[in-house]
């Protein structure tokens, strides 16, 4: 009993001793610092949301990408750094008693794991090809293995200049552009991005659009709701000259200068603009005093001065502009309060036949004037119906013309019997060479051929809406041998 005396205050002695150790180790702990940056960038990265777990405090970056977590108990932690826009991180950590343990985290945007697109394969036109229509439909395809929408970038560069066309936010495979230039190489490229990774280029390829032929008759048709100005070659090819989302119509050719003039809608005005032969280099010529009359269909104008110069009506006055665009100058105002719609100035710049009316198109007259505006000849005048169609011929003795030899006037402008005539300065007298006109039909516009011994001239029902057909005839002695349809669903001739 004695040895037990001394063992039991030995065995309180050392329990006491561990027990007052264990809770030593409890209470020890650490700090965790750290810093979050971009990956590849390492610039900070403010407001990320950090964790441990075991779960300890919660605390979130500053400016600097810098965090403290105070107070975290001796363990082993993962450690996680979260914040929206970037794949979450985590680091490990042990804390040690008395200890700072410090841990960076470089995050990556959540799309880091997302595969770019594939690469565009381009299908038309094909690499290399030749004779391409200056109307080109683009087309290519592109997958994603993500499913991800795709938008695509075409870009088009060509060999005579740094002209770029380039259109962006494509969603579909096919472009359709208009408007490229004849005998011109292009290049074509197409870039593909899903909005999470840099885009993907295609490969470049290239083709060749045909040359421009040799073309003398141009016309105009109706498409997409506006005038299109098309031209045919010597083999009866038809060429697109302007696109169908603008309005452009009345084309007169000027073999001087190698240019079309034609008229264009441009906003609520008309203007005049002038074009190469293959449509190309469309440019603007007036600006400030635009072409205007009674009915722009009807309206139209002339070059003058070998191709130097565009005379044109803005209701009772005529107007004089460059061809480059300057110089616009009154050169004629109508005595009788009376709009000027048609004008033809002579080859050798002599003279200028004008058609006047009133502002229903009607109390018509045909008369000529110099290039100073003095009054020289009358032609027709005092009669009923509506006049048009004005075309000197090239020795200044004919003029040809159409009229409504019905007499009839309406609201609407409505004609019932146009027929063309030719006017002798010589005799004053006119001769009908409309024979052989079908019954209930209008010859309009009629315009001579470069040799004059053929009119060409729009023939349609005289219901006004119905299809117009561009015919041809022979002029043999005042009359008329035959009537040939050259095109259909065409109008405003114009043969050089």
């Amino acid at each position: 009993m004695k040895n037990l005396k001394y063992i039991f205050p030995l065995l309180f002695i050392f329990i006491s001793v561990g027990c007052s150790e264990d809770t030593i180790d409890a209470l020890q702990s650490g700090s965790i610092t750290g810093t979050v940056v971009g990956e590849g960038s390492f610039e900070p990265i403010e407001n990320v949301r950090i964790s441990t777990t075991p779960a300890t405090s919660t605390v979130f970056t500053d400016e600097n990408g810098e965090f403290v977590i105070e107070n975290v108990a001796v363990d082993e932690y993962s450690v996680q750094a979260r914040k929206e826009g970037f794949l979450t991180q985590f680091e490990g950590a042990e804390v040690l008693a008395d200890s700072e343990i410090s841990v960076i985290f470089e995050m990556q945007p959540e799309n880091a794991n997302n595969k770019k697109p594939n690469a565009p394969t381009l299908i038309t036109p094909q690499d290399n090809a030749e004779g391409i229509q200056t109307v080109v439909d683009f087309t290519w395809n592109s997958q994603d293995a993500e499913n991800d929408i795709l938008t695509y970038e075409l870009e088009i560069r060509n060999d005579r200049n740094n002209e770029v066309i380039r259109f962006t936010d494509l969603n579909d495979t096919v472009k359709k552009v208009e408007g490229l230039n004849y005998g011109y190489k292009y290049f074509w490229q197409v870039s593909v991005s899903d909005s999470l990774n840099e885009p993907v280029l295609s490969e470049v390829y290239s083709f060749n659009t045909l040359e421009f032929p040799k073309t003398r008759f141009i016309y105009v048709r109706e498409m997409n709701n506006n005038n299109v100005i098309f031209a045919r070659d010597l083999n009866g090819n038809e060429y697109q000259l302007t696109s169908e989302n603008h309005n452009s119509f009345r084309p007169r050719k000027n073999h001087r200068t190698n240019k079309i003039a034609f008229l264009r809608t441009v906003g609520n005005q008309t203007h005049l603009f002038t074009m190469n032969l293959d449509g190309s280099v469309q440019t603007q010529i007036t600006s400030n005093i635009p072409v205007n009359g009674f009915n722009l269909e009807k309206v139209d104008f002339s070059w003058a001065n070998d191709g130097g110069s565009l005379v044109y009506p803005n209701f009772e006055k005529l107007y004089k502009v460059n061809v480059s665009g300057g110089g616009t100058s009154l050169i004629y105002e109508e005595p009788n309060d009376k709009f000027i719609t048609e004008i033809d100035v002579s080859k050798d710049n002599s003279q200028i036949a004008l058609l006047v009316n009133n502002a229903n198109g009607y109390n018509a007259e045909i008369y000529t004037i110099d290039m100073s505006g003095n009054f020289m000849h009358s032609v027709i005048s005092g009669l009923d119906g509506a006049l048009g169609g004005l075309n000197l011929s090239v020795d200044n003795q004919r003029l040809l013309y159409t009229r409504d030899i019905s007499g009839y006037e309406s609201d609407d402008y409505r004609q019932l019997n146009s027929r063309m005539f030719i006017y002798n300065f010589n005799t004053n007298q006119s001769i009908d060479i409309s024979d052989d006109k079908p019954e209930g039909t209008n010859d309009l516009d009629p315009r001579f051929s470069p040799n004059e011994a053929e009119v060409t001239y729009v023939n349609t029902s005289n219901d006004g809406i119905s299809e117009m057909f561009i015919e041809q005839t022979l002029v043999e002695g005042g009359g008329t041998t035959s009537r040939q349809e050259l095109y259909s669903n065409a109008k405003m001739p114009d043969w050089e």
